[in-house]
C-alpha cells in the first residue's frame, strides 16, 4: 500500500477532533482566547446544544485587519516567542492557549466568522471560513469599542461522522454549562454572562481579584451553602502555593463532581490532585461520600507542563511528590482549624426529616381545627382507639434529668474546664470567663449543657440561643480516634499485655495481609506474630481500648486490608486501621451516661479537632437554633 500525502483539509479536520471534540470544548478554546486577550466581560451564547450556533463575544484587546487571516492560519499565535537565542520554550506558558490550534481547527469542521476591532482603532472588520475555505477580510459593524466576536454555526457540518456522535442537544448544553462555570471560578475578576436557546443560564459580575472575590464568585456558581460552610486554604511549601476553598466533611456530595482544580489559572482535571483531595479527607469521610472543593495550585511554570494534550486539561508536575503532600497538608491543617464545627446543611436536613415524618401514632387522624371537640361530639372526627398514654414503651424512662443540677459551677470542675480550654478558640461568640473564679452558666460552652440522655444514645444539651443533640457513640469514636493519632505520631500508642493470647483463625490470605502489617499495627498497639497457616495470635492490644473483642479487631483490620490493597499511602492506611479501632472501643449506644459524663463528652468535644462529624463522615451532633425549633412548631 503506497504512502499518500494528505490534503491541508483533511489534517485540518483531523487535528480538529483532538481539539475541539464537541461544542464546550470549542467555548472553552474561544474562552481561553478571549481571557488571554485581557477580556473583563464575556458573553456567551448557544442554540441547538452549541451545534447549531455559537457566540463568544469579548471585550478585550481584539484584532487588526492583517492579524485576522494569520488568527486563522495553524500554528500561528502570539502567546509564543523566541528568546534571546531563538529558542521556542515551551516550559514557560503563561497563557491559557498557545498551540495555535483553535481558531482553523473549529474553521475547519463548521463555519467560522471572526469580527473585531483592535484596541485603539477606528475600524472593525471580519473574516469567513466554511469548512477550511477561508474568505477575505471586510470591513465590519462592531458595537463596542473593542474586542471580538466569534459565531460559530453548524458544528461539525464537515465532519458527518463526528457529528453523529454527538450526545443529546440537553446533554452538551450541560457540558456547555459546566466548562463556563469551571471558567468563571478560575477568573473571578471577569464577568461571564450565558445564553442557551435564548435562555438566561449565568449573570456572574466581576469580582475583586482575592479570597473574597474568589469567594464570591464561588457562590455564585457553588451555592450559598458552599459559601456558609467553606474552610479558606492557603499555604505555600517550596514554592509551591496552595489557595482557594474546601468544604466541611460534614457538606460532602455522593460523587466527586463538586471538585474544581486549577493550575496557574487553568481548569484541569488531574488525577493527582483528586487523588491527594480525597486522602486529605480520608479520616473523615465515608467511602462512597465525596467533599466539595475548589484549589488554586500556583507555581512556577518551569515546574509544570501544561503541553501534555490538545485540549490543555491534563498538566504534569516537576515534583508530583511536592504537590501531592501540599494538598494533604494544607487541607487536613484547615479541618483542624475548623475544630467542632459541622455545615449548616445538618440542622436543616434534620429539620427536612421532621417534617416530612408522618404522625407518630399508627392511625392517627387529626382532628379538625376549626370545629375542635364539638366536630367529635357530632362524630365527623374518629378519636384513635389507643390512647397516646397507653402506647408500648411511651411509658418508659426515655430521658433522665441529672437531680441537683445547678446552672453555674466553680471550684474543681471550673479549674478542670479553665485547663482544657486554654489555647481553645471560639469562632461566632465569646469565650466564657474561665480565668475568673466565679460559677459561670455551661450553657455559654458552645455545645450548652446537658440536660438528658434520651434511648441511651442521644445527649440533648442546651446552648443559649438552641438545642444540640449529640450521638454519643460517633462522637466518642472521633475522640478515641483523635486521641490514638496523637499518640501515635508523638512516639506510639502504649499497650496492654493479654494475660492469655488470643488465636484469630483467618483465611490463609487474610492472615498473610495481617501479618505482614505487623510492624505498623505494633505502632498502633495491637502486637500480633503468626500462628500457623490460616492463624493469627494477638499478644497486646491498645491500653486505650481496655477490654475489647480482639478476634473481631483482627478481623475487621483483614477486611480493611483486603479493600484498601495498595491504594493508599503508608499513613493514611495505618489511620484506617486506627479508626477501625476507635469504633471498637468507644462509647455504644445503650450504654447510661450521668450528667457529669455527658458534660465532660461535650467539653472533650469542643476542644478535639475535627469532632464534628465521625470516622465516616456523618454528624456527630445537630445544633438547632430557637429560631429554627420556632419555625418547626409555627411560632414564625
Amino acid at each position: 500500500m503506497p504512502i499518500r500525502r494528505l490534503p491541508p483539509e483533511t489534517v485540518n479536520r483531523i487535528a480538529a477532533g483532538e481539539v475541539v471534540e464537541r461544542p464546550a470544548s470549542a467555548i472553552k478554546e474561544l474562552v481561553d482566547n478571549a481571557i488571554d486577550a485581557g477580556a473583563t466581560r464575556i458573553e456567551v451564547e448557544a442554540h441547538g446544544g452549541g451545534l447549531t450556533r455559537i457566540l463568544v463575544a469579548d471585550d478585550g484587546c481584539g484584532l487588526s485587519a492583517d492579524e485576522l487571516p494569520v488568527a486563522i492560519e495553524r500554528h500561528a499565535t502570539s502567546k509564543l516567542a523566541p528568546d534571546e537565542d531563538g529558542l521556542w520554550d515551551l516550559l514557560r506558558i503563561h497563557t491559557m492557549g498557545f498551540r495555535g490550534e483553535a481558531l482553523p481547527s473549529i474553521g475547519s469542521v463548521a463555519r467560522l466568522s471572526i469580527s473585531s476591532r483592535a484596541k485603539g482603532s477606528s475600524d472593525a472588520h471580519s473574516i469567513l471560513v466554511e469548512g477550511g475555505q477561508v474568505g477575505e477580510v471586510s470591513p465590519a459593524a462592531f458595537p463596542g469599542p473593542h474586542g471580538a466576536r466569534i459565531e460559530v454555526r453548524d458544528l461539525f457540518y464537515a465532519t458527518p461522522a463526528r457529528l453523529k456522535f454527538m450526545k443529546s442537544e440537553r446533554a452538551e448544553a450541560l457540558a456547555i454549562t459546566e466548562e463556563i462555570k469551571r471558567q468563571a471560578m478560575a477568573n473571578e475578576s471577569v464577568g461571564f454572562s450565558l445564553d442557551i436557546d435564548g435562555r438566561r443560564i449565568l449573570r456572574l459580575p466581576p469580582e475583586h481579584p482575592g479570597p473574597q472575590g474568589r469567594l464570591a464568585r464561588l457562590a455564585a456558581v457553588l451555592g450559598r451553602d458552599f459559601q456558609d460552610n467553606a474552610i479558606e486554604i492557603d499555604q505555600v511549601r517550596d514554592g509551591v502555593r496552595l489557595s482557594g476553598f474546601a468544604g466541611l466533611p460534614t457538606y460532602n456530595r455522593g460523587n466527586a463532581a463538586h471538585q474544581y482544580l486549577f493550575v496557574n489559572g487553568r481548569p484541569v482535571r488531574d488525577r493527582l490532585l483528586q487523588g491527594a483531595l480525597r486522602a486529605a479527607y480520608a479520616d473523615f469521610l465515608a467511602r462512597d461520600r465525596h467533599p466539595t472543593a475548589a484549589l488554586y495550585v500556583t507555581l512556577d511554570t518551569s515546574e509544570v507542563d501544561v503541553n501534555v494534550h490538545p485540549a490543555k486539561a491534563e498538566v504534569r508536575f516537576r515534583d508530583p511528590a511536592l504537590v501531592r503532600g501540599l494538598i494533604v497538608g494544607a487541607l487536613r491543617h484547615a479541618l483542624a482549624g475548623a475544630g467542632h464545627r459541622a455545615s449548616t446543611t445538618v440542622a436543616a436536613q434534620a429539620l427536612d426529616s421532621i417534617r416530612a415524618q408522618q404522625s407518630p401514632f399508627p392511625g392517627y387522624q387529626p382532628g379538625p381545627s376549626p370545629a375542635g371537640f364539638s366536630a367529635w361530639r357530632e362524630g365527623g372526627w374518629t378519636p384513635p382507639t389507643q390512647r397516646p398514654m397507653d402506647l408500648p414503651g411511651l411509658n418508659a424512662v426515655s430521658a433522665r434529668v441529672e437531680p441537683g443540677y445547678s446552672p453555674g459551677f466553680g471550684g474543681e470542675l471550673a479549674e478542670v474546664v479553665r485547663e482544657a480550654y486554654a489555647n481553645v478558640a471560639f469562632e461566632d461568640r465569646p469565650a466564657p470567663d474561665y480565668a475568673s473564679a466565679a460559677p459561670f452558666d455551661p450553657v455559654d460552652f458552645p455545645l450548652g449543657a446537658a440536660r438528658a440522655q434520651v434511648h441511651e444514645t442521644y445527649i440533648v444539651a442546651q446552648t443559649r440561643d438552641g438545642m444540640v443533640i449529640v450521638d454519643q457513640h460517633a462522637a466518642h469514636e472521633r475522640l478515641v480516634y483523635e486521641r490514638m493519632k496523637g499518640e501515635m505520631a508523638a512516639g506510639g500508642v502504649s499497650r496492654q499485655t493479654l494475660l492469655l493470647p488470643e488465636v484469630v483463625d483467618l483465611d490463609p490470605a487474610e492472615a498473610e495481609r495481617v501479618v505482614a502489617r505487623s510492624e505498623e499495627l505494633a505502632s498502633l498497639g495491637l502486637v500480633i506474630e503468626s500462628f500457623g497457616p490460616g492463624a493469627v495470635l494477638v499478644r497486646e492490644t491498645p491500653a486505650l481500648l481496655g477490654k475489647t473483642d480482639a478476634a473481631a479487631l483482627v478481623r475487621d483490620i483483614a477486611d480493611d486490608l483486603a479493600e484498601n490493597g495498595a491504594a493508599l499511602a503508608l499513613k493514611e492506611r495505618l489511620e484506617e486501621v486506627c479508626s477501625t479501632m476507635a469504633c471498637h472501643g468507644s462509647v455504644r449506644a445503650g450504654r447510661r451516661l450521668n450528667g457529669a459524663e455527658m458534660n465532660a463528652l461535650l467539653r472533650e468535644m469542643e476542644a478535639t479537632p475535627h469532632s464534628g462529624q465521625c470516622n465516616h463522615g456523618r454528624p456527630t451532633y445537630v445544633e438547632l437554633k430557637l429560631a429554627d425549633i420556632e419555625k418547626l412548631f409555627g411560632r414564625r
